[in-house]
């Protein structure tokens, strides 16, 4: 079959298919490699992703080792534009009393902290591999759900499909707004991430190569929503002085070189993340506030368990059908834990710095200081950021 014919949409004959995978983000997109690599049939069922207005995709992704491997093994990270993935070689977070920490690539004997990634380029990436992957059929739009043995919902925080399932999904609100658009300094960033806890607001200049190469950031920027309405209706000239007003110098000075998106903020996590017949991955499963750029990475841990049972059985329990709750019990046990650690750690952080007390100001920042001076502990934060198993 060629990969032009793998991709018409056509109904789905009874028992063709494995695996249905709805959404073909980038969590979707890599389930539906990585099942397929291992000899399963796979439906993919599109879903748009998110854009600002007029169509431009301001994403960009942190990835952490783990995520990378993965898509090294499914070929997607090597075929990647040399310019849609930028090294983090310096971390530098700042509280607002002078609290700070300072992680280097160097100093962890690490060839990188993460990695930045343009989420189009990535998708396209999948998009590309997909083409080539014989057991993937592609359905864009479809009406009716393909007959398959199991069901992956890979949709997103606002899946509606998870809405019709038994999940018991709870969605707590922050009452703030994240804010992101492209962003060229007057200076190389040299591989440096930028973040500022304060309250109100979480800045984050993530480093990246595009437009220009070694110059380029990718803004987010977590503010009460009223504040993200007020700063979303000014005009470029108003929003870059706010911005550059609240980065300072460090990074040097900063102009806009794309749209700007805005979008509410909330904690979100699925009571039961599978069902007979049905499984949830990704921000469907659970949603983390973005300030430590996890959430992808959490996304992609998910496919690679997901792909491990669900191959394991296939292998070794030829006899089960893929959608048996009691296997796809394994995959929630082995996610729960680090998924509902990393929820915990970025909603504490939000609630530390989101308060303005004195007392509280200098707690944190205390804090801050004191961890910037314990390396061992620092190596250990690396080293869960890296994997999150």
């Amino acid at each position: 079959m060629s990969s032009t014919s793998r991709h018409t949409s056509r109904p789905a004959s009874a028992g063709s298919f494995d695996v249905c995978v709805r959404g073909a983000g980038a969590v979707g997109s890599t389930l539906a490699l990585a099942l397929s690599a291992g000899g399963l049939r796979v439906a993919l069922v599109d879903a748009a992703p998110l854009r600002a207005a007029g169509g431009e995709d301001l994403r960009t992704y942190a990835l952490n080792a783990r995520a990378v491997a993965l898509l090294q093994q499914l070929r997607v990270w090597d075929a990647l534009p040399g310019d849609a993935a930028c090294r983090v070689n310096r971390m530098r977070v700042h509280g607002d009393a002078g609290g700070q920490l300072d992680f280097s690539a160097w100093q962890q004997c690490e060839s990188e902290i993460a990695w930045i990634v343009d989420a189009a380029a990535l998708e396209s990436g999948l998009a590309q591999a997909l083409r080539y992957a014989g057991g993937v059929e592609r359905l864009a739009g479809a009406a009716s759900e393909p007959a398959a043995q199991l069901v992956a919902v890979c949709e997103g925080a606002h899946s509606s499909t998870r809405a019709a399932l038994d999940a018991g999904h709870v969605r707590t609100p922050y009452g703030h707004s994240g804010i992101a658009t492209r962003l060229v300094a007057d200076r190389p960033h040299q591989g440096t991430a930028w973040q500022w806890f304060r309250s109100p607001d979480i800045l984050a200049l993530l480093p990246f190569h595009r437009p220009q190469p070694d110059a380029s950031y990718g803004l987010v920027w977590s503010v009460p929503e009223a504040e993200a309405q007020r700063l979303m209706a000014l005009d470029d000239a108003a929003f870059e002085r706010e911005l550059n007003a609240a980065a300072g110098p460090a990074a040097g000075q900063l102009r806009l070189a794309g749209q700007r998106a805005s979008w509410p903020l909330a904690l979100g996590r699925a009571r039961h993340w599978c069902g007979a017949g049905w499984v949830l991955a990704g921000d469907a499963a659970h949603q983390v506030h973005p300030l430590a750029g996890h959430g992808l990475n959490l996304g992609l841990a998910d496919v690679q368990t997901l792909a491990e049972v669900l191959l394991a059985a296939r292998r070794d329990e030829p006899w089960r059908s893929l959608g048996d709750e009691r296997l796809l019990r394994r995959y929630e046990r082995r996610r729960a834990a680090a998924t509902a650690a990393m929820a915990v750690t970025t909603d504490t952080l939000w609630q530390l710095f989101r308060g303005d007390m004195p007392v509280l100001r200098e707690l944190r920042n205390r804090g801050m200081t004191l961890l910037d001076g314990l390396p061992p502990l620092k190596r250990w934060l690396i080293d869960q950021a890296r994997d999150l198993r």
